[in-house]
């Protein structure tokens, strides 16, 4: 994987801030709508313990952050705040 993905939903404001968070600081990301992907929901589940929580944000070195606040999601790209 050489970029980051973001797995979310239209509906969730946690998605929504991330979402502006990586817009704002210029991040380059690959969103996921797992409404209409569904076949990510799977792996959702899987990386989250059997539980469907998002945003699931997923790195390049393999680390994952769920439901990140803007200052885990600073500290992870190494952006100043």
């Amino acid at each position: 994987m050489t970029e980051i993905k973001m797995y979310g939903t239209t509906w969730c404001p946690d998605c929504t801030r991330a979402k502006t968070f990586m817009d704002e600081n210029k991040v380059n990301y690959d969103w996921v709508n797992v409404d209409e992907e569904t076949e990510f929901i799977e792996y959702i589940l899987e990386v989250n313990n059997g539980e469907r929580r998002v945003p699931t944000i997923v790195f390049p070195d393999g680390s994952v952050l769920v439901e990140p606040s803007n200052r885990e999601l600073a500290a992870k790209l190494e952006i100043d705040l």
